[in-house]
């Protein structure tokens, strides 16, 4: 397997820079606000999937080799935290 080291962090990092260009474009130049959440919601899904794959995969691959178990309850548990608060 041919695998770029650290590809999925850098492509998480990518989709999170697009999601705050889209932000910084909302609020300080007055992108359209219809606008503005269709690409941000685009973006969020090619980010969860890089972030899934990074905390997921074995290290040779890239990742950090948790299980699909415990990074599905540190999801939930920052999901639960942050509609709590």
């Amino acid at each position: 397997m041919i695998t770029l080291h650290w590809l999925y962090a850098l492509a998480g990092a990518i989709f999170g820079v697009g999601i705050t260009v889209v932000a910084l474009a909302y609020f300080a130049a007055g992108l359209n606000s219809v606008l503005a959440f269709w690409i941000a919601y685009v973006l969020t899904r090619p980010l969860g999937a890089s972030l899934g794959d990074f905390l997921t995969q074995m290290p040779k691959a890239g990742g950090l080799g948790l299980s699909t178990m415990t990074v599905s309850s540190i999801f939930l548990a920052v999901i639960v935290a942050l509609v709590a608060y």
